[in-house]
C-alpha cells in the first residue's frame, strides 16, 4: 500500500490541468472521447471552444507520459456552468483523477463569477452519481428517455453556490 501511494502522489504532482484550445489537443480529446462513449461527439463539436470562447470550455487534464487522460467539455452561460460531457481514458479509471479534474474546473468557474454549475446523468451510472454527488451536486429533476442506447431518463444535478469555492481554491 505504501508503494502505491507513493505512485499517486508523484502522479498528481507531475498532473496538468489544461485548457483545450490547440487543434491537435481538440484531436486528442476526440480519441479519448471515442475510448470512452459509444457514440462519441467528434473533433468539431468539441472544438467549440475556438468558434465560441465565450461561452464554451474544454478542460484536460494531462499526465507527461500519457497525455490528455481526462476532459470536461461545458459551457458558461451567463453565471451558470453548464457540465456537457466529462470522461477519463478506461486504463486510467479509478484513480480520482476525474474527481480532481472537476474540481478544478469548479474553482476555475467560480473564479470568474459563476455560481451554480448543472449536469446530467444517467439514472444507472452510480460511480458518475457517487462523484457528483460527493462533490455536492444535488438531484433537482428528471429528463424522461433523455439518452439513447439504451434509452433512460436523466437525473438532473445542480450545484448551488459556487462562490464559496473561490476562497478555497
Amino acid at each position: 500500500p505504501d508503494a502505491v501511494l507513493a505512485r499517486e502522489r508523484q502522479s498528481r504532482v507531475a498532473e496538468a490541468f489544461v485548457e483545450v484550445t490547440a487543434p491537435e489537443d481538440i484531436a486528442e480529446v476526440a480519441r479519448l472521447q471515442a475510448r470512452a462513449f459509444g457514440n462519441a461527439w467528434g473533433e468539431e463539436a468539441l472544438g467549440g471552444q475556438r468558434t465560441n470562447p465565450s461561452v464554451a470550455r474544454l478542460y484536460g487534464l494531462r499526465l507527461p507520459a500519457a497525455g490528455i487522460v481526462a476532459y470536461c467539455a461545458a459551457w458558461k452561460v451567463a453565471d451558470e456552468l453548464h457540465i456537457n460531457s466529462l470522461a477519463v481514458d478506461p486504463q486510467y479509471r479509478r484513480k480520482g483523477l476525474a474527481r480532481r479534474l472537476l474540481q478544478h474546473v469548479l474553482a476555475t468557474s467560480a473564479a470568474s463569477g459563476t455560481v451554480s454549475a448543472t449536469l446530467e446523468v444517467r439514472q444507472s451510472n452510480e460511480a458518475g452519481r457517487a462523484l457528483y454527488e460527493g462533490l455536492g451536486f444535488r438531484v433537482e429533476g428528471v429528463r424522461p428517455g433523455y439518452y439513447q442506447d439504451p434509452r433512460e431518463d436523466a437525473l438532473i444535478l445542480w450545484k448551488r453556490g459556487l462562490g464559496d469555492l473561490r476562497d478555497s481554491r
